[in-house]
């Protein structure tokens, strides 16, 4: 399975099995996360056999069971951090789905356990994701059309930028829904992300996954990420 067939396939999980991660998944998994920190500057940490920060009534009130295992997604405070870890949070969501694992973005519904998650000085947890394997592989949901994601891009539109767009309407955002929106100059992409406390995470998810429909080699970012 490549990452466009993640991207197709992948939805969000919130009831997992009471297994263990197998070495050959926690190996390349772990892997990916040291990959993306030294990319990315942040302090991403894999926590396993770990049930206290599912283990509050929020959790189950989101309707999380059984989870055990998640990403904590830790970085240096600054403007970006949001956005890098939507980016590298999600890079690393599509790995593990390759790896036969299930996934889901936990924002709130979760408890803080500083025994086994490293924040140093001048950084922050910023969120979370729930990793294992599912009771099941989540459902699909409904998305926006092309149109509705897009300012006018005009009629000669290379086709990598609609792939680009097809792949985008494909990541998870808060309560799923979409609100960003892409515009095309030349060989130039820009996003706005929308409003609201999670839009930079949304942005940085969003922003991977047109990489990987449009593929990186076809364009450049007006606003790169830092």
């Amino acid at each position: 399975m490549d990452v466009l067939d993640a991207i197709k396939a992948r939805h969000s999980v919130r009831q997992y099995q009471d297994r263990p991660l197998r070495t050959d998944v926690l190996t390349p998994l772990q892997a990916e996360i040291d990959a993306c920190n030294q990319e990315s500057g942040l302090h991403i940490q894999l926590v396993s056999n770990e049930p206290k920060a599912f283990g509050i009534f929020m959790a189950h009130y989101g309707k999380f069971s059984g989870v055990k295992n998640y990403v904590a997604l830790v970085g240096k405070k600054d403007a970006d951090l949001r956005q890098k870890c939507g980016y590298y949070g999600e890079r690393i969501v599509l790995k593990a789905h390759q790896l036969g694992l299930n996934t889901c973005w936990v924002a709130m519904t979760y408890k803080k356990v500083p025994s086994v998650i490293q924040v140093e000085a001048g950084e922050k947890l910023c969120l979370v994701i729930a990793i294992g394997y599912g009771e099941t592989k989540g459902v699909a949901h409904t998305a926006k059309s092309r149109e509705q994601v897009t300012e006018d891009p005009g009629v000669s539109t290379p086709d990598w930028f609609y792939r680009g767009i097809d792949a985008a309407l494909l990541a998870p955002t808060a309560m799923n829904q979409q609100k960003f929106k892409f515009s095309l100059s030349g060989d130039q992409v820009s996003v706005k992300p929308g409003l609201g406390f999670y839009a930079k995470i949304d942005l940085g998810i969003v922003m991977y996954h047109f990489e990987m429909g449009a593929g990186k080699e076809n364009f450049t970012w007006l606003t790169p990420l830092s």
